[in-house]
């Protein structure tokens, strides 16, 4: 999505979740995500201003990048760590 409203990162693809579900299941205690989130904040971000080039108020853009973190972080929990509802 990054590439598509003109960054440039042909290698960022985050860690496939194949690989995290295997790390959860060997009771790897820590496990970071921290890569696909800022991918898929930057992809909101790069997303918003290509539709709309002329806004300029963050808490326009950011908002829909916030909620696209958020999405991401509930699917690695519930779909990917095995976490939900462990806490």
């Amino acid at each position: 999505m990054i590439e598509q409203y003109g960054g440039k990162l042909p290698d960022s693809v985050g860690i496939p979740e194949e690989q995290l579900r295997k790390a959860a299941r060997s009771a790897v205690c820590k496990i970071n995500i921290d890569s696909d989130g800022r991918l898929a904040v930057t992809a909101k971000i790069r997303e918003y201003f290509g539709k709309d080039p002329k806004e300029f108020d963050p808490r326009k853009y950011l908002g829909e990048a916030r909620k696209e973190l958020i999405k991401l972080i509930k699917h690695k929990n519930e779909m990917v760590l095995g976490s939900a509802g462990k806490a």
